[in-house]
């Protein structure tokens, strides 16, 4: 969907009292989001070049290039790591001849998702690199947190930038650190080749040739630190422990906490501490039954311990690395003081230089809430011990790990019994129906919990097959209790010869009863406990359900069908020429109001008739203030899929609604598609 951008021309710029010119726009958090954010500038930069501003003599040349080159980039980066909507301005700073860029999201705890690269995790991966990007063209450029937003800006000299401009903004780069920083864990820094003589600061240092004059910088840059940083002064180490330690951790943090899987942070850990706080690192994941890991030298897998990761800031030593480290598990140690302890130095894996240099490796217990989760091991060459910073920040970052690891399990747990849960609570296998097609999509909304809606499709004897499509108020286990009466229920009235508006009578009054006894028990608990009557909205609520029941038939030349509709959208039948109709009237909810009486509707189907049967997640999919069925939308969509088979109608009208909305469908979606052979 296209950005509708808004103009203001001669507005007050926030950093003085400069009159500037300025775009901006606010762009869906899609794949289409850099595409437009590019159109948005070119469109801009041109008319303000046309219009002769001051400053904006070059916009159309190298630096409109250089500017949507960094519009495209910050969008993308808070595209793949915010997933909210993406706010893009660009203004011109007449009086100040600079062009200033801004990308703003919603800064949300979670990770990276969705369309990650195919291949072994430690493949030179093609991303990463965009923030290098931003600055190497802008002037210079920072990150702004404010509640709920972060905005990352760039500014570029509207004429282009000198080569005294370039010394002095390398010159400036020690007021970046912190955002440098920040920039590294946003697009982390592809793994390193063997050739390794320089330190890893050394990548992010311009080359000798571009360098200014002067002393070499000791700064903290990128998150990383050169091959002198242990000769340095002691005070100079904690300059950027001051500067950026706790933004560091506070990122980390955001970055760990929105993982659900524990391999997956084990993988993040590893690109945190590497290259910036070691060489390599790895960690052992141990199983939380036993709480314990293997001991150094012997090797042993017995107790569950396994080694999850291992992470090198030279790609072609991790083999090595690997097979060295599973020959020398770390010991289980104490976990009350999962402080850092001397890890043994991996020998050969590592020692292969002339002078036999060696390093140092410390071992951190990853402990939550009491219990032994693993084991993180970081190690660095050519030193005798980590500085004191360090020990402490991976220490904390360890912690977050921990933290993270312990979350991701519980949520593993849970997505497993809620698995076990949905499967006993939908059908096993879907009844085949002579002379009939049928189709079924199922696509509950929260992956890890039970859904609101089910379906069923079964024999129900002498002749007769019976389907269902309901929807539960609510979700999660009450839900999943409602659901676990009415199916059962379901099959057992209809195979013992009950009509279809019988069933329907019956359900209704089996859910009332079931709702008043839950309620006398409650309040039974209640007075036998001596607590205080609840408040209104408190305790049981009325179950009750939308419900689209039916029974076919099957006779020479078609089926015959009987259904009612409880509450439920209504079923739609499509005829070979294009025709729609609804083929139910409305009734009222099961479960609320009692004695209520149900009455069916009998149609007969022939050869290329069907029957579609969907729940509200399908009518009421929402696009802004529009739903998918306003109009007549499922009917005109059931309309265009005249003389196509079953599965091919199911798969059309998902796909329908899936792209009728921006965001992925808010609410579970189930789908019957019957069609007459």
């Amino acid at each position: 969907m296209g950005a509708i951008p808004t103009q203001r021309e001669t507005a007050s710029c926030a950093s003085g009292a400069r009159e500037c010119t300025w775009v901006d726009a606010t762009l869906a958090g899609s794949p289409l989001a850099p595409g437009a954010a590019r159109a948005l500038l070119r469109k801009a930069l041109t008319e303000w070049a046309e219009l002769a501003l001051p400053g904006a003599e070059h916009l159309a040349g190298r630096v409109g290039d250089d500017a949507t080159l960094i519009a495209s980039e910050l969008v993308t980066n808070a595209v793949v790591h915010a997933g909210t909507e993406v706010r893009v301005a660009c203004r011109l700073e007449e009086g100040a001849g600079a062009l200033v860029v801004e990308v703003a999201d919603q800064h949300p705890s979670r990770a990276p998702r969705g369309n990650e690269p195919e291949g072994s995790p430690y493949d030179t991966p093609e991303y990463g690199r965009g923030l290098r990007l931003v600055a190497a063209l802008s002037e210079a450029w920072g990150i702004t947190y404010r509640p709920g937003t972060k905005t990352v800006w760039a500014r570029l000299a509207a004429g282009g930038c000198t080569a005294d401009d370039r010394i002095e903004a390398y010159a400036g780069e020690r007021t970046l650190a912190r955002d440098l920083r920040v920039a590294e864990i946003l697009a982390p820094e592809p793994p390193r080749t063997e050739q390794r003589a320089p330190g890893p600061l050394d990548a992010l240092d311009p080359p000798a040739s571009r360098r200014p004059p002067g002393p070499a910088r000791d700064t903290w840059r990128g998150g990383s630190y050169g091959d002198d940083w242990l000769a340095r002064r002691p005070g100079r180490d904690g300059t950027w422990l001051g500067r950026g330690a706790l933004s560091f951790l506070a990122e980390a943090s955001d970055l760990l906490a929105g993982q659900l899987d524990e391999d997956l942070v084990t993988s993040l850990t590893g690109q945190l501490i590497v290259p910036r706080l070691a060489d390599w690192c790895a960690v052992w994941l141990e199983d939380e039954t036993t709480g314990h890991g293997g001991g150094w030298g012997g090797g042993s897998r017995t107790d569950g311990s396994r080694l999850a990761r291992v992470w090198h800031a030279s790609e072609n030593r991790i083999e090595d690395l690997s097979r060295a480290l599973e020959r020398n598990p770390p010991h289980p140690g104490d976990p009350l003081h999962p402080g850092p302890e001397p890890y043994p130095w991996p020998g050969g894996a590592l020692d292969d230089s002339a002078d036999g240099a060696r390093g140092t490796a410390l071992a951190y217990r990853l402990v939550a809430g009491g219990r032994p989760l693993g084991t993180l091991v970081i190690g660095r060459g050519g030193i005798d011990r980590f500085p004191d910073e360090i020990t402490g920040l991976v220490e904390d970052l360890g912690r977050r790990v921990a933290l993270a690891i312990g979350a991701a399990r519980q949520y593993s747990r849970q997505a497993t019994i809620s698995a076990v849960l949905q499967r006993g609570l939908l059908p096993g296998a879907v009844a085949e129906i002579p002379g009939v097609r049928s189709a079924l999509v199922y696509e509950p909304c929260d992956k890890g919990g039970p859904s609101g809606d089910f379906y069923d499709l079964f024999p129900a004897g002498r002749g007769r097959w019976c389907f269902a499509v309901g929807d539960v108020q609510g979700k999660g286990p009450e839900a999943a209790v409602v659901i676990g009466l009415v199916r059962p229920w379901l099959r057992l009235l209809a195979r013992e010869g009950y009509r279809v508006a019988d069933v329907l009578d019956r359900l209704n009054q089996l859910l009332l009863d079931d709702a008043t006894e839950a309620a006398d028990a409650a309040a039974r608990a209640l007075v036998a406990a001596g607590a205080r009557p609840t408040a209104p909205g408190d305790g049981p609520q009325t179950r009750f359900l939308s419900l689209l029941y039916g029974e076919l038939v099957p006779f020479d030349g078609g089926v015959r069908c009987t259904l009612a509709s409880a509450g439920h959208p209504l079923p739609l039948l499509l005829a070979p020429d294009g025709s729609v109709r609804a083929v139910a009237q409305p009734q009222t909810l099961l479960g609320v109001v009692e004695d209520a009486t149900y009455t069916s509707e009998t149609f007969e189907m022939y050869s290329g008739d069907t029957l579609l049967c969907v729940t509200d997640g399908v009518t009421e999919r929402r696009s802004g203030s529009r739903q998918f069925d306003d109009g007549d939308g499922l009917a005109m969509a059931l309309s265009g899929c005249a003389g196509m088979d079953a599965e091919l109608i199911a798969e059309r009208i998902t796909q329908l609604v899936h792209e009728f909305g921006a965001r992925p469908p808010a609410d579970d979606l189930a789908l019957l598609v019957l069609q007459a052979e």
